[in-house]
């Protein structure tokens, strides 16, 4: 157990994290309390890929359910955060395939066994990084049972799903269309592809009809792709080609006719109206071509040369050298009509960088529609609840959408297929060969191979939920923590993962795999742009908390780029962006940030300036720490209601610790950032240690005790480090990351003690307001008029004169008021304050000359002119308010009603300057 130290003067996050993150691992604080009051709470951790480092996205997202874990197990929940990492098929295998380059060989020269072999090594020395990263997050996630997606118990239930759904006829080997990576040589998911605008052409090319001088103009931006058409398709209510449909045209360049078709799908107003059908290479073709039942011409070979089903004069060419000649071609047999500059949205694979191609191939897929209902029904019926609740439309969308998933790979490393095949084709699906062979009585004469292909990494994925418990055996932890109770995820994987998951999990459980789902958006950087190495914008989460100097930083954001101005455009932006590096923030401050910004927008902005001010916030609550432990050695931590003073801070925490709660149960974490940061920062450390300094007394010294250890648990699970620190300095005897969280007393709510308080505060709000605009000094000593009734007739209570006449010793002390008289104002002064029915009039004689005073006050209403003049017009500009985030635009109008109440008052000053 920790004891009780000497308080460092200054806060050092980086001393006390390594520290804590020790004593929590070690004392297994992490695991599931077997004793815990309350029942079971459990998050399954999106699993990070094995070859990965920590990114934003990644620290954000195990910030919420780092919090989510503490705050329950806090609360008493047995808690199980469920740790694992996957194993990444073309990510991994893209490193070790890198690593036999630089030695001169290859995976195809050391074979796949001893390849396979490779990567495992690998793993066990190099995949731990994210692992370690995210323990410097504080991540309180259960290290005992952390999860690999290639382990024996989690290869098994990927073994078992696949089995039974190839039995019940829900997995089958077909040839459709998929993304293809060219230069990995595998089917891709449509998350790994990445389509970006770029510039390119259009070419419209003439199609001669049959047996007529008549020609139709077909517009397209993959010229090669022409050799594979099959039809050209015009709208069926298009009069100008109404004629010609049935007829055929000759495809240009090639010996072959196709025909003229008839199709909704046509958009008669774009270009010309006519549309080239190439089903083997575009998605929306593939679907044309199935509904007229036209043939499927494949003509590009898997590293997209032109194969032998093209006239052999193009045959072996790289597809874009194809392009070339093609175009020309063309040209010579006057059939292109004329090419148009074109902007187009360009796929191409996140690993390799290629252009991806619609590829028709022979593929394994899930039959999606026996699984799609009900996985749509749990969430109509309330067993899964989406959080914003608006992403369940996007989920019945996507659902209703659905087609067969592609889950083969053409890769060495992940869950090799469990089919084999004999010389004659067939297929045979079992957990392996021996038992395949006994099941269909299959002796040794006959070979057997099995397929080469593995599963897509999604597929391991979509079990995450149930196989990282156990299943497909019943265990005590499937049976206690599934269904768990949410996922926390981006909206970027609804799709690929969330949905998946849904389908698998009732499927195979019968139930659902979550109760909840917690969508969150996505860190963009200060100036909204997505983050990304190769635009030299992203941020490594361990150097905002242990800081970096700027020539590492350089170094860590241009290495590995091939292009020198790119290079050299991040190096000028770095240098812009962090002239001095980035200093140490620690991680507290960081969890702090992501929990502020955790708003229900899809787009979250990472602020550096953000950052910076809740480092403050670290530091002053860390001073406000070693205040009350300097100044309350001699008592113990109780609540007492001995003052005014003392019952307003407990009425006010009560709040605080309610809004503070709701906000977090309903995802809301910036809102519960925000209460506990005015309350820490404006309501403890700046009124209620201020208030309590005149004359401190051993019942306040109590309650600051009190008060600073229920903060520190209430804090606790959005920053763990520093608030444990404190915890162990009070003198406690056991660990915060176990304790109690703070409940809520109603019995200590008092509206009485915030009036009064609240009053107190206007007064010396009133009254430092004026010091600071006239440049007086704090300690100068002066009146201050109260007028029994204000301009507009109220008369001020006698309970209000009540207050000030008992707090007159505060006044004196925190405003350096000398005397407070019960009059109006019969010579020029200064409005400092206004309340329900409150005056407070500053007399100017002998403090500043009036036409000084009134100087200052022009001044500021004059800035203010400008500055509101400004805000209107921002208001008012069509194209902002179009464009620019909801959060944004609210902003800009508090801003304008801040500063219009501003100005109101400086001239409600300048009235009464004029008595």
């Amino acid at each position: 157990m920790a004891h009780s130290t000497a308080m460092e003067k200054v806060f050092n996050p980086d001393s006390i994290e390594k520290k804590w993150c020790a004593i929590w691992e070690e004392g297994h604080y992490y695991a599931p309390a077997p004793n815990a009051p309350k029942g079971p709470y459990c998050i399954m951790i999106p699993p990070p890929n094995v070859t990965g480092s920590l990114h934003m996205g990644h620290a954000f997202q195990d910030t919420i359910m780092d919090a989510l874990t503490r705050y329950h197990r806090m609360q008493g929940h047995k808690t199980l955060w469920q740790m694992g990492t996957d194993h990444a098929g073309i990510a991994t295998q893209m490193v070790v395939e890198r690593q036999l380059q630089q030695q001169g060989t290859s995976r195809h020269d050391i074979g796949r066994e001893r390849f396979v072999d490779k990567i495992w090594q690998w793993k066990e020395q190099s995949g731990g990084t994210i692992c370690r990263q995210l323990r410097r997050l504080g991540a309180s996630v259960d290290w005992s049972r952390e999860r690999f997606t290639m382990d024996p118990g989690m290869s098994a239930a990927v073994q078992t799903v696949f089995i039974k759904l190839y039995q019940e006829g829900l997995i089958y080997r077909g040839q459709r269309l998929v993304n293809w990576d060219p230069v990995l040589l595998t089917a891709i998911s449509d998350l790994e592809v990445e389509s970006a605008e770029e510039q390119g052409s259009l070419w419209h090319i003439r199609y001669p009809i049959a047996n007529s001088k008549e020609h139709l103009i077909v517009a397209t931006t993959r010229p090669e792709t022409m050799l594979g058409d099959t039809a050209v398709a015009v709208h069926p209510e298009d009069s100008r080609y109404q004629h010609l449909i049935g007829k055929k045209v000759k495809l240009p360049l090639t010996e072959r006719e196709i025909p003229i078709i008839a199709d909704d799908y046509v958009d008669q107003e774009f270009g010309t109206g006519c549309v080239k059908i190439t089903p083997a290479h575009d998605f929306n073709d593939y679907e044309i071509g199935s509904r007229h039942d036209l043939p499927k011409i494949n003509i590009l070979t898997p590293d997209a040369k032109i194969n032998d089903n093209a006239p052999e004069k193009y045959q072996g060419l790289d597809r874009f050298v194809a392009r070339k000649q093609i175009v020309s071609d063309l040209e010579e047999s006057d059939l292109l009509e004329k090419i148009e500059p074109h902007t187009l949205k360009v796929p191409r694979g996140d690993r390799s960088e290629t252009v991806i191609e619609p590829y028709l191939t022979d593929q394994w897929f899930v039959k999606v529609d026996p699984l799609v209902q009900p996985a749509i029904d749990a969430v109509k019926n309330g067993e899964i609840k989406f959080i914003p609740e608006n992403w369940d439309k996007t989920y019945y969308e996507w659902m209703n959408n659905l087609q067969d998933w592609c889950i083969s790979r053409q890769l060495w490393w992940g869950h090799r297929i469990p089919a084999w095949y004999d010389e004659a084709g067939n297929i045979y699906v079992g957990t392996d060969e021996d038992a395949i062979r006994k099941e269909h009585k299959l002796d040794h004469t006959v070979n057997l191979r099995q397929d080469e292909d593995v599963l897509d990494t999604w597929f391991s994925s979509a079990l995450w939920p149930f196989s990282t418990l156990g299943w497909p055996e019943e265990t005590p932890e499937l049976a206690e923590f599934y269904p768990t109770n949410v996922l926390v995820t981006g909206f970027d994987i609804i799709f690929f993962w969330v949905a998946r998951m849904v389908m698998f999990g009732i499927k195979f459980t019968g139930k659902v795999p979550f109760e909840e789902i917690y969508i969150h958006g996505l860190i963009q950087d200060h100036k909204g742009q997505k983050m990304s190495k190769s635009k030299g914008n992203s941020i490594d989460p361990l150097d905002l908390m242990d800081g970096i100097s700027l020539e590492d930083l350089i170094h860590k954001r241009t290495q590995g780029l091939m292009q020198p101005k790119m290079a050299a455009q991040i190096i000028k932006d770095t240098k812009k962006q962090f002239p001095k590096g980035i200093p140490e923030y620690g991680t507290d401050a960081l969890r702090f940030t992501f929990c502020a910004m955790a708003t229900n927008g899809r787009h979250l902005r990472f602020d550096l300036a953000r950052l910076e001010g809740y480092r403050n916030f670290c530091t002053k609550i860390w001073n406000a720490a070693r205040y009350v432990l300097q100044n309350t050695s001699d008592v113990t931590a109780t609540c007492t209601t001995d003052t005014v003073i003392d019952k307003w801070i407990l009425s006010k925490w009560q709040q605080v610790k309610q809004d503070f709660t709701k906000h977090f149960l309903d995802y809301r974490f910036d809102l519960a950032a925000h209460d506990i940061y005015d309350f820490t920062w404006n309501t403890f450390c700046d009124w209620y240690l201020e208030l309590s300094k005149p004359n401190i007394s051993t019942g306040t010294k109590q309650n600051l005790k009190f008060l600073l250890g229920e903060m520190m648990q209430l804090m606790h699970p959005i920053m763990p480090f520093i608030t444990e620190e404190i915890w162990q300095l009070l003198g406690n005897t056991d660990y915060l990351i176990t304790h109690n969280y703070p409940t809520i007393e109603p019995s200590l709510d008092s509206p009485e003690a915030e009036k009064t308080v609240e009053l107190l505060q206007r007064i010396i709000t009133a009254v430092r307001n004026f010091r600071g605009e006239m440049d007086l000094s704090p300690r100068q000593e002066i009146d201050i008029l109260i007028p029994l009734q204000n301009k507009a007739g109220e008369n001020i209570d006698e309970k209000g004169q009540t207050i000030i006449h008992d707090n007159l010793q505060l006044l004196t002390a925190l405003a350096s008021i000398k005397h407070v008289r019960w009059e109006n104002a019969t010579q020029a002064c200064y409005l400092g304050a206004t309340g329900t029915t409150l005056e407070v009039l500053i007399p100017i004689h002998g403090l500043i000359e009036k036409d000084a005073a009134q100087s200052k006050i022009q001044n500021k209403i004059q800035k203010l002119d400008k500055e509101i003049a400004k805000c209107k017009a921002k208001l008012e500009n069509a194209k902002f308010m179009q464009n620019a985030p909801e959060e944004v635009k609210q902003q800009e109008q508090q801003r304008l009603t801040d500063w219009q109440t501003q100005q109101q008052n400086y001239k409600q000053c300048l009235e009464h300057l004029d008595t």
